[in-house]
């Protein structure tokens, strides 16, 4: 055995395994597939402006011990996320809030705003949600529903709202203040120099090989390690033995842009079905950039096929009951541990996958 731990995934929640492996004392070996680290937080220095290749990474946390520990490998700027929505040819402020409906509705207060939304309830006497649109529609009457939830939603899963399960949208927060800040976290930010330099710093000292397929690395590299940190997708592991687990993927259209400012805003959500895209990302705007350059990245949803980048577990009913047979199957695996998004089939905030590779740190090491 050269090593204590083979970690398969450079991401966030193996490299934090990776570094406190390390700082105790342990021999740690980390492999990724992708030719950088970082995994989905990776960002690349284009034009001089750190751009999130895997989508846009917003950090906010409550949780003081995750911020304060973050906070070891980068300094984080001030920056607060909020968004803007595009419907045809109005434009609407995210989350949904005193702007939201003052825009929509003409109006000033909070009482104006709460009556229009319990009148359009009231009118709809929807008791028992049958699927996502009537869930919406119950929370947040139709005005709201139309213009900034429907043809969102559609593209985001590829499919009407019609047909998703009601559970998928728990609630809506409507918020009665003039208050555009998305998160309600008390700590928020982008790290300044992008994600890129946390995952470096991590990884000091630590073996590490991009380029690298766990599946091919393992058939000839059996002893390489006494424990092995999976981090990949679950079901792959096994082979798809029990059928695929299903994901929602996303597709990037990047470009560098010869002017200084392209839309005002960090984040900039297209919520009708007809623009194909869900939203663009102007990732200067989150650094502050002031670069005579600029970069966008379009998003667009798609389902997810073998071969393509995994990106939003689809936490049906069905794929839930998979995933717990996959998981049966996890445990009696000797010396490999699964974490992370992937390996949990679960979405995660980073926060939150900070939260879970220190709870692990903590039972390993």
């Amino acid at each position: 055995m050269k090593y204590d731990y083979l970690i398969v995934g450079a991401g966030l929640y193996g490299s934090i395994f990776a570094h406190e492996a390390n700082k105790a004392g342990k021999t740690c070996l980390v492999i990724d597939k992708r030719e950088h680290i970082a995994g989905n937080i990776y960002c690349k220095n284009i034009e001089g402006i750190n751009v999130h290749q895997y989508g846009a990474h917003i950090f906010h946390t409550s949780n003081k011990e995750v911020w304060t520990y973050i906070n070891q490998f980068a300094e984080f700027n001030n920056y607060i996320n909020a968004p803007v929505a595009v419907y045809k040819n109005e434009l609407y402020n995210l989350p949904f809030n005193m702007n939201t409906f003052s825009k929509m509705w003409g109006i000033q207060t909070p009482q104006e705003a709460q009556a229009i939304i319990a009148k359009q309830i009231a009118e709809l006497n929807i008791t028992e949600p049958q699927n996502l649109e009537e869930q919406a529609l119950s929370l947040v009457g139709v005005d709201v529903y139309e213009k900034l939830i429907k043809g969102y939603t559609q593209k985001q899963w590829g499919r009407a709202c019609t047909e998703l399960p009601a559970f998928i949208i728990k609630r809506l927060p409507l918020r009665f203040t003039y208050d555009n800040n998305y998160f309600n976290d008390r700590y928020q930010g982008i790290p300044i120099g992008g994600y890129t330099k946390i995952i470096e710093k991590m990884l000091e000292g630590i073996d590490v090989k991009t380029n690298t397929d766990y599946f091919e690395f393992i058939k000839n590299n059996k002893d390489i390690a006494q424990k092995v940190i999976f981090t990949g997708m679950i079901d792959e592991y096994f082979d798809y033995k029990l059928g695929a687990l299903e994901y929602r993927s996303v597709r990037f259209e990047t470009e560098t842009l010869n002017e200084e400012n392209y839309q005002g805003n960090a984040v900039v959500n297209y919520t009708e079905e007809e623009v194909p895209y869900t939203r663009i990302i102007e990732h200067k705007h989150f650094e502050y950039g002031k670069q005579e350059k600029t970069v966008i990245s379009k998003e667009y949803s798609s389902e997810w096929k073998k071969g393509m980048e995994p990106y939003y577990p689809v936490n049906n009913e069905q794929n839930n009951k998979l995933f717990e047979q996959y998981s049966d199957l996890a445990q009696q695996e000797e010396n490999v541990i699964f974490g992370g998004r992937l390996g949990n089939y679960k979405y995660y905030d980073m926060d939150k996958v900070i939260e879970a590779a220190l709870t692990l740190c903590k039972q390993e090491l």
